[in-house]
């Protein structure tokens, strides 16, 4: 193998994320140890010859669909989630798609899902019988054809981290956040803030077109990202038309600018943005602009999700421990799959990679549980509930076991830690720091707090609040509330929690006591303060009649429905980042519906007509399929907007407009609209039920849309990656055909 060549020999090797697989050039010196450099390029690693040079291998334009077979170039195909009632282009029965399977759009599932399994079962196999990890894969033209199949991007991942970590562990905290197209935890609120025009006059600048040309180019290809890669491959820079040649990217480097731009504020921090931006286009190499702008954009698009990189962490982990050769075949297979449970389900409830990293360089990944836990000040990814569209299907979901009602309300998800130091810190269901935003809450929640709770994690709803009549207020009224800076002398609109699960108290957690152990250390640490803090009202019951009782009181107090929640037992364990069946939400406006609202991006919009000349009419809406890392579009809405609605929406999405659809757009041209959006905005929409469709590309196949969508309201609270998934509507799709007596309840 290339890594016993003689100590002092340079290596060099490149690994790419060939539309999916993360790539780095590596440079390794004996005294020069750390020089890691950055190359992105949409192909597999190979060898490189020894008297071979860099500039050799990538002086070729490719094309990023891969080379031409028999003079034809060859696309890729999509995955089919949906078809026809009978049969989908690839013979799949829609009857047999899994009903099951709980993954969502905010979920990052303990296990891995059951649609992953055949293939990380033969990864298993695959690794288990190599005597070695197979060197970097040594004929391009291969792997591009195999850049689809699963088995080989993991492969190619769980290769390159594993080389990471035995020649430059150092580096593998930036290169893991730069493979995630991140440079910190989510909860830091951290963002890059670059806008297009930012970039565009950052690549006008490197390349000596003007910034119209740029645009111009855009318009044409839709991908900033391309249109930097062919502007940088067509126009020699000044340095290099002197002679000299700009340093090479690494991973450091990237990272650390990345940061640093991320950092920049004040007077002229744009203009200091862009020059940051010039030196790292200046360097970029083949390829690499392309991946460096989406990167800069916030997207990479390279349909790589952060499942697939626990999944390739934790196998690289696994083969790299210095006992792992010795294992038997069984051993071995039993480690590459357990290691993927220990480390998704560790990130689940510390989601910190400067946490886990370093313990995992520590100690490895059988040791993990015990170095990176639940931490107050690190909030975890909230359980979620599974909607219902009846009593009836609740009731065949929990028989059998004890099970609690409470009223859902229509408020905020907020997750409140108490910090050992007495510090209390605010999070959102998005792992967003909202301390900032409820300055008011802070008060509120040390008056509700006992003596003896020094420290907790607190899992609650924040509902907007009448004190006149001391009753809730609809989540319109709870919107209008200021996001940022927000001043408590001059807040308006009044909130009050309802607590109704405890996660953390006093040093340990509760994640796997059952939520009656849990309810009641809840109620033992806290009390109720009027018209501030409260407990979630909450009902056991064991009948239809109670349910339905229950049901139509908590509708009486502005409630939207309840959730049913598994009482005792094992499967009443807190399960954070996952859709659980133990948690069932029932509304009264989906009975005998669908089940539940969609939460969709608007990515377009028609001109209005009559009352609506001069707003947008309607708009396009679709869902996000993170396996191809595409928006899909879902239906045409034009109903549940009042004027003052439509008002707002142009207000904020004219300065969002596009004159090109991007490229990750999925798009019939029959519902191409008068303009395009950036993917910024997330709207929860109602539907009666859904269909097949010809013209809409939602969860692929023949496509699946909505009949009679109406607006509800929009979601702040989610980022257009957040939005429902395709595999999502697909369960709602083939949820409509299940035999269940929707009519228990008019």
């Amino acid at each position: 193998m290339w890594l016993r060549r003689k100590i002092g020999h340079m290596v060099l090797t490149r690994f790419a994320l060939i539309s999916r697989t993360l790539v780095v050039t590596k440079s390794l010196r004996l005294e020069n140890y750390k020089a890691v450099s950055f190359h992105i390029t949409p192909y597999p690693a190979f060898k490189m010859p020894k008297q071979a040079k860099v500039s050799t291998f990538f002086k070729r334009e490719l094309n990023e669909s891969g080379p031409p077979k028999n003079g034809k170039k060859e696309t890729k195909k999509k995955r089919i989630i949906v078809a026809s009632d009978e049969e989908s282009d690839n013979g799949i029965d829609i009857k047999k798609i899994k009903l099951d399977n709980e993954n969502d759009e905010n979920s990052m599932e303990f296990e891995i899902e059951e649609k992953d399994k055949k293939a990380i079962k033969a990864s298993v196999k695959k690794l288990v019988d190599q005597k070695n990890m197979k060197d970097i894969v040594a004929d391009w033209k291969k792997a591009i054809d195999s850049t689809t199949k699963r088995l080989e991007i993991q492969e190619y991942l769980t290769s390159f981290f594993k080389h990471v970590i035995e020649l430059s562990p150092e580096n593998l905290l930036e290169t893991l956040y730069l493979c995630l197209n991140k440079v910190c935890p989510e909860y830091e609120n951290v963002e890059l803030g670059i806008g297009e025009s930012l970039l565009i006059k950052a690549i006008a600048g490197v390349t000596g077109r003007t910034p119209q040309k740029v645009k111009d180019e855009l318009a044409k290809v839709g991908d900033l990202g391309k249109v930097a890669k062919d502007s940088k491959n067509s126009q020699k820079s000044i340095s290099s038309m002197f002679g000299s040649i700009d340093k090479p990217l690494t991973i450091p480097g990237v990272f650390s600018s990345m940061k640093k731009i991320a950092s920049i504020s004040g007077q002229s921090s744009q203009d200091s943005k862009v020059k940051e931006i010039q030196n790292l286009l200046k360097s970029c190499r083949g390829d690499e602009a392309k991946f460096l702008i989406r990167s800069l954009e916030g997207k990479l698009r390279i349909g790589l999700a952060e499942q697939t990189v626990l999944i390739c962490l934790a196998q690289a982990f696994v083969i790299t421990d210095k006992g792992y050769q010795k294992l038997t075949k069984a051993k071995k297979a039993e480690e590459l799959t357990e290691a993927p449970n220990i480390i998704k389900s560790v990130y689940s409830e510390l989601p910190s990679y400067d946490k886990i990293v370093p313990a995992l360089l520590q100690s490895g990944v059988r040791n993990l549980r015990e170095h990176c836990k639940l931490t107050p000040g690190i909030p975890l990814k909230p359980m979620l509930a599974h909607p219902t569209k009846s009593i009836t299907e609740v009731l065949n979901r929990v028989e059998g076991h004890k099970f609690t009602c409470e009223f859902k309300y229509d408020g905020e998800r907020g997750q409140i830690h108490k910090l050992e130091d007495g510090n209390i810190k605010i999070y959102s269901r998005n792992l967003e720091d909202n301390t900032f935003k409820y300055p008011d809450v802070i008060e509120r929640i040390s008056k509700a707090t006992n003596p003896n709770t020094n420290s907790f994690v607190l899992d609650c709803e924040v509902v907007a609040w009448d004190l006149e009549k001391h009753s809730l207020l609809p989540f319109q009224v709870l919107s209008t509330r200021k996001r940022k800076d927000v001043i408590e002398s001059e807040i308006k609109v009044t909130v009050c929690l309802f607590a109704f699960d405890l996660l953390y108290l006093n040093g340990e957690s509760l994640l796997k006591k059952s939520l009656m152990e849990r309810r009641e250390l809840l109620q033992d640490s806290f009390q109720k303060v009027d018209d501030e803090f409260s407990f979630a009202q909450h009902m056991n019951v064991s009948n239809t009649e109670e349910i339905q009782a229950f049901l139509e009181e908590s509708v009486k107090v502005n409630c939207e429905g309840l959730m049913v929640k598994i009482l005792d037992g094992t499967e009443s364990t807190y399960e954070p980042s996952k859709r659980s069946r133990n948690w069932l939400k029932l509304k009264k406006d989906y009975l005998s519906g669908v089940g539940d609202s969609l939460d969709l991006v608007v990515i377009g919009a028609f001109y209005g007509r009559g009352k609506r000349t001069n707003v947008y009419g309607a708009f396009l809406l679709a869902c996000y399929d993170p396996e191809n890392d595409e928006y899909q579009t879902i239906c045409k809405i034009g109903t549940g907007f009042s004027d003052s609605d439509l008002e707002t929406h142009f207000k904020y999405l004219k300065e969002k407009e596009m004159s090109e659809p991007k490229s990750y757009f999925n798009y019939d041209k029959t519902t191409k609209p008068d303009v395009w959006f950036e993917p910024c905005q997330v709207w929860e929409v109602k539907t009666a039920d859904l269909s097949i469709s010809p013209v809409y590309k939602a969860a692929m196949g023949q496509g699946v849309s909505l009949r009679f969508p109406r607006f509800i309201r929009i979601r702040d609270d989610k980022k257009p990656e957040d939005a429902t998934t395709s595999e999502g509507i697909a369960e709602m799709y083939r949820r409509q055909f299940n035999n269940i007596n929707d009519n228990d309840i008019e």
